[in-house]
């Protein structure tokens, strides 16, 4: 056969699925039974065989103005015809001092410098490696230690799963960063099952920094970082005053707070950054996801002035910050962030989050009640739903049902071990919020 021939032949072959290691999948189940997605738009995804899929999940937490939205679309076409690519080393281009600009815009208080990157685990690793450069460059570089929590999610990246505090993203990859201690989650069945927002009981739980800041001492400490609400874990909402006892914490030792905002930036919990929905200034937050409406793969790290104007110092033409990405503010990237932010304003998104959160909590717990439905959480536009395990395996019964969703009643879920958790796009109606509900009802029932 030539070689002419063999391209034709490899064109003519269906698609192969075993080539590709997917990630955050169990491959071979995958396989055998695949949910192969083709086409998106507005609240629906469409498999490969035309059913109509609703999004209950914004896609990863990332889609917060729908799917396939003509303004985005545009921008980025426009934008790739334009300028494809600009080295972010030594040079810039406009629409990235826009970006930064609008998103400091956004941010509460002197949160007003932005450092961009291309997801969220690079968000977390730029914001930890800031924030330690921060104290060295302030004559304090015996301040190494960094705080994450139990059940926090803050990437794949070395730093953020050091921080983190899932086990499986843990366990397999050795001794990982040292210095790190974590608090306690903040996740009380017995005292907050089926609450609605922030949970009455657990504020005192950001006390325990107190006990890690006497153990190591607190000149050693660096940077705290949380989740506002811990979504990869199964949607954990802080506790009323739990961030603001944090906040007097990190104040009273000299650390600087960091909050991970990959999902709940843009939105998700009613406001451009659960920040000010807490009325809570951190030192540094990061973003990702919904910066872009998941089209182009964008994150960053919004700094407090006093942080940034810490580097500031010494010969003008001497780097900074040596930290950096090839693609850094990539020109497609900064154009869809544009033009997403632009879409959140005219068709006032954060608002209309804000507005539904009653309504999108009271529907989720029409589920109470359901067989195995051991407690329900929602936060903005989010809801956790736990399910009893089965005896024979834990996370089996929501991983049937996350693919009975799929194949059965039209509707992609996302799972967390028995963990249902549902986040749409913020462009959800009321009837689609009750079509949502609806449907993970018969789900329910299906696994019982």
């Amino acid at each position: 056969m030539s070689l002419s021939e063999a391209r034709v032949s490899a064109d003519a072959r269906p698609n192969d699925l075993e080539a590709y290691w997917m990630p955050f999948t169990p491959n071979r189940a995958f396989k055998k039974a695949p949910r192969l997605i083709t086409r998106a738009k507005d609240m629906h995804y469409y498999a490969a065989d035309g059913r109509a899929v609703l999004d209950a999940t914004a896609g990863l937490w990332c889609c917060n103005a729908g799917h396939g939205r003509d303004q985005i679309v545009t921008a980025i076409k426009r934008q790739a015809e334009e300028l494809d690519y600009a080295p972010a080393f030594q040079f810039g281009h406009p629409h990235a001092f826009e970006l930064a600009s609008r998103v400091a815009a956004l941010a509460p208080g002197d949160l007003d410098h932005v450092f961009f990157c291309n997801s969220g685990s690079e968000a977390v690793d730029t914001a930890l490696k800031i924030a330690l450069a921060y104290h060295h460059a302030r004559g304090e570089g015996a301040r190494t230690r960094l705080i994450g929590r139990e059940r926090g999610y803050h990437g794949v990246g070395f730093g953020g799963i050091s921080v983190g505090g899932i086990v499986n993203n843990r366990k397999f990859f050795g001794s990982l960063l040292t210095g790190v201690d974590h608090l306690p989650h903040t996740y009380n069945r017995e005292t907050q099952a089926f609450t609605k927002g922030e949970p009455e009981w657990g504020a005192h739980l950001a006390d325990d920094l107190e006990r890690i800041a006497a153990l190591h001492d607190p000149s050693t400490i660096a940077a705290v970082i949380v989740e506002p609400m811990a979504g990869s874990t199964g949607v954990l909402p802080a506790p009323k005053g739990y961030l603001q006892r944090l906040r007097a914490i990190c104040d009273k030792y000299g650390i600087l707070l960091i909050f991970d905002e990959v999902i709940t930036g843009f939105g998700r919990l009613g406001f451009a950054f659960a920040a000010e929905r807490y009325g809570v200034i951190p030192d540094i937050i990061t973003f990702a996801k919904g910066i872009t409406s998941g089209t182009v793969p964008m994150g960053g790290a919004v700094v407090r002035a006093p942080v940034y104007e810490a580097f500031m110092a010494g010969p003008e033409h001497v780097i900074e910050l040596f930290h950096g990405y090839t693609y850094s503010a990539h020109p497609l990237a900064c154009a869809a962030g544009l033009a997403t932010l632009d879409l959140y304003g005219r068709e006032k998104l954060f608002e209309s989050a804000r507005a539904l959160e009653p309504k999108f909590a009271d529907a989720a717990m029409t589920l109470r009640g359901l067989p195995g439905v051991l407690d329900i959480r929602t936060v903005g536009l989010v809801a956790g739903i736990d399910l009893a395990s089965k005896p024979d395996g834990f996370g089996k019964r929501a991983y049937a049902a996350m693919d009975k969703a799929f194949h059965e009643h039209g509707i992609m879920i996302r799972v967390t071990g028995d963990t249902i958790a549902l986040s749409p796009p913020l462009i959800v109606s009321e009837d689609e919020i009750g079509e949502i509900f609806g449907k993970v009802g018969k789900v329910i029932e299906a696994v019982r």
